[in-house]
């Protein structure tokens, strides 16, 4: 069941999404050659705990986990893209890191992913990360009332194939609002003008995901973690969009981004 939520809801909803927007651009930049990913995770718990929000990852448990996911973050390194279960992990230079987090506050949830490279990049990999973020716009564009779910996966399938790369289907973006996950399910490639039709007080979450040279992916032993089938790198971009009459609102937008050049662990100072 779709539930389609009122004007003042979204603005709930925007309340949350600020603030996931702000933390996950605080942990981006946190992010950094010599950094523990179990830092980024614990940083995130406090500052979940001060807002007096919740994680929706904690105690998450679907049928393709191992066991409940006792974090707050999903940190994907390298060929992880998905799922990325949080373990003593220290950063290295050119590690690529998506960073994935929904939090619940008063109720009302937002979810949003980014990918960022820590030290010294490799520009396939910018290209990589860039390609997600043009597909999550282009995808963002067709969120209007009027238009069919279809327009969405059409408009992210085509910009991810237009840069050359293939696109899985077994995960994608997905409504939510009361919860982390509602219907309806919407694949990151499709065709325009199929599917539901978009309707005004619609959220979901629009995500982009790409391997760099395979659309066929496979799961550790943690039951979790989602990589590459082929060990080739991967990027992940999200927000959490509302479709209203006025046109698609992001609800997740982070304030601008450092230079990934930036990203290198400075050393203590007395």
């Amino acid at each position: 069941m779709i539930e389609l939520k009122s004007a003042a809801e979204i603005a709930k909803m925007a309340v949350t999404g600020q603030f996931v927007g702000e933390l996950l651009a605080e942990l981006r930049d946190a992010a950094a050659v010599g950094v523990n990913l179990m830092d980024l995770e614990h940083q995130a718990r406090r500052r979940i705990k001060e807002r007096g929000a919740e994680s929706c990852y904690w105690d998450y448990a679907p049928s393709f986990g191992r066991g409940p996911f006792r974090n707050v973050l999903c940190l994907s390194v390298n060929d992880a893209v998905l799922h990325g279960l949080p373990h003593k992990y220290v950063l290295r230079d050119g590690d690529l890191l998506s960073l994935d987090m929904a939090v619940g506050i008063d109720g009302w949830v937002t979810d949003s992913a980014v990918s960022v490279v820590v030290g010294t990049p490799d520009p396939a990999d910018l290209t990589l990360i860039e390609t997600t973020e043009i597909a999550l716009e282009a995808g963002i564009a067709a969120a209007r009332p009027g238009g069919k779910l279809g327009d969405i996966s059409a408009a992210i399938g085509k910009v991810a194939n237009d840069a050359g790369y293939s696109v899985n289907l077994e995960f994608g973006g997905h409504g939510l609002g009361r919860t982390m996950h509602e219907a309806p399910h919407i694949p990151n490639n499709g065709r325009a003008g199929r599917g539901m039709k978009l309707e005004a007080g619609l959220t979901i979450a629009i995500e982009p995901w790409l391997c760099k040279s395979t659309d066929k992916i496979k799961f550790d032993k943690d039951g979790w973690t989602i990589r590459s089938a082929d060990g080739s790198r991967t990027a992940h971009s999200e927000h959490t969009v509302a479709v209203t009459e006025s046109g698609p609102q992001v609800l997740t937008r982070r304030p601008a981004e450092k230079p990934a050049t930036s990203r290198t662990k400075q050393p203590a100072t007395s």
